[in-house]
């Protein structure tokens, strides 16, 4: 039975590619999603998989061709008795490929994706530890993939060679499907040897007359390029759309010196988009935009503000953080004092800590508090749970706790739900003042910011105090601006004075 392989959709509005490179060529043996060979678009690169497992027939459409949407690539000719032409093409290669073949085949283990949390059922492949032909140790990290919210990293499930990586980075996987295969036992060592042969083909067909990517071939045309001026840096020599853009700027130099009274050119829209860089949003990325967007469409948002001087603060935090440390084993900082203030103020204000469901109001008898973190993929915000019956000192433990486990992405689904209010620091990367949003379905979220001195009046003189600006975000379908402002006040009287906590005042 023969399966074409077909030119997938390439996108909104293109309607052709050009066949940049061939990663099989007939004869050889493919396995079901294996990459065939990669198309090439005026804005991005297409990997096509093979439809089926079987051998590679008839390849019709040739590197460097042009091809439309549909066209067929290739043929597949499926079955295991199909794998003949492959041992006709390389009987210069002796019969000890097929042997060990065969061998690593007996003892082949596939590497699954693992279970990845409540609810979560896709994910993508963020980045290969290793490629193809590579030894690992059993637990050894493979690959490490992205969800929503964390990050998974994909243990080898045995000692042994990784033989096949079937979904490539970027891909997106279900849970339980099959990222890869490793080769254990005595023949492990095998397809590292296979691989090392493999590199030689391009060197033969390096003669042969190469197609450039057609992105190079408009951006020439658009900068009056020719392409003996171009550097190629591709596959076999092929000119790539980046080399364009470096020779346009080497020939734009001596222009500008010998006519320095002309006007400037303005630089084309290809020389502009040469010099960009287009990176696909993560999982965790497009899942903060659409939860930040979905607050701002759903909640009604208000902010409200007030300053906070923090002279008492720091002063019982200065007096007595060295004792805190020795006691505790964690430093005193101030997010401990923070939590516990807005928990006092709401009590109060019970409605800042409820939600919206539908038609009625949850209050929520409790406080979980989410306490926003950058990470280098983005803001997470765990979640501590019960934080109004806690100490200073296991609030502290507990967000220095949870922020590295969110530095290292392993929070775990369950950490970062249930919260019902939220504090976010700006000031520690330094913003003196802004807004922010709510983290849904909550109805209120604390901004802190950086603390400065300034000149303050106080009891008709002017002296200088270490201050800081809040910000309160909140719902103002279920809190009313009462409610908002007498929040914060609270909040700036329990960090102004400190002993209001002690005395829940």
């Amino acid at each position: 039975m023969t399966t074409e392989v077909r030119v997938p959709t390439l996108g909104e509005s293109v309607t052709e590619a050009t066949v940049a490179t061939w990663f099989k060529k007939p004869g050889d043996p493919v396995a079901a999603d294996e990459m065939l060979c990669e198309l090439e678009t005026d804005k991005v690169t297409v990997e096509v998989p093979s439809p089926a497992a079987g051998t590679m027939g008839e390849i019709v459409a040739q590197e460097g061709e042009t091809v439309g949407v549909d066209a067929l690539l290739a043929t597949i000719a499926e079955g295991e008795g199909k794998a003949a032409p492959a041992k006709a093409e390389k009987t210069e290669k002796s019969e000890k490929p097929a042997k060990i073949d065969s061998a690593n085949a007996k003892a082949s283990v596939d590497v699954m994706v693992p279970t990845l949390g409540e609810s979560v059922t896709e994910a993508t492949v963020s980045t290969w530890f290793k490629k193809v032909g590579d030894q690992v140790s059993a637990d050894e990290m493979l690959c490490e993939l992205e969800t929503d919210k964390v990050s998974v990293e994909v243990p080898a499930p045995a000692s042994g060679t990784l033989t096949e990586i079937l979904a490539a980075e970027g891909a997106t996987v279900q849970a339980g499907g099959k990222l890869a295969v490793l080769s254990s036992g005595e023949g492990a060592t095998a397809p590292a040897t296979q691989k090392a042969e493999e590199p030689a083909a391009p060197a033969k067909s390096s003669g042969k007359d190469v197609e450039d990517a057609p992105a190079a071939k408009k951006a020439m045309a658009e900068a009056g390029i020719s392409r003996d001026q171009v550097q190629a840096s591709g596959r076999d020599g092929r000119v790539m759309k980046e080399d364009v853009a470096r020779a346009a700027a080497v020939t734009k130099a001596p222009a500008v010196s010998a006519a320095p009274a002309q006007a400037p050119r303005a630089p084309s829209p290809a020389e502009d988009a040469a010099r960009e860089e287009r990176v696909k949003m993560t999982r965790l990325r497009q899942t903060i935009a659409r939860r930040l967007k979905d607050s701002q469409n759903t909640a009604a948002m208000l902010t409200t503000y007030n300053e906070v001087d923090m002279t008492e603060v720091m002063a019982l935090r200065n007096q007595y953080k060295d004792e805190f440390f020795k006691k505790h084993g964690v430093r005193l900082g101030f997010m401990s004092f923070f939590t516990k203030a807005c928990c006092h103020a709401l009590k109060e204000v019970p409605e800042v800590n409820a939600e919206i469901d539908g038609t009625d109001i949850v209050y929520k008898n409790f406080v979980h508090m989410g306490i926003a973190a950058g990470t280098p993929t983005g803001l997470v915000v765990p979640v501590i749970r019960d934080v109004d019956s806690m100490s200073f000192a296991a609030i502290e433990k507990a967000i220095a706790e949870k922020g590295a486990r969110a530095r290292d992405g392993k929070l775990s689904m369950a950490e970062m739900q249930g919260g019902t209010f939220t504090i976010s620091n700006g000031g520690v990367y330094g913003s003196l003042m802004s807004s922010p949003i709510l983290n849904p379905p909550q109805s209120g979220i604390l901004g802190m910011h950086k603390i400065q001195d300034r000149p303050m009046a106080i009891d008709g003189q002017v002296v200088i105090r270490p201050m800081m600006y809040l910000a309160l975000s909140y719902d103002h379908r279920i809190v009313d601006g009462k409610g908002a402002v007498t929040f914060l006040v609270r909040v700036k009287e329990a960090l102004e004075d400190p002993r209001r906590l002690l005395m829940d005042l």
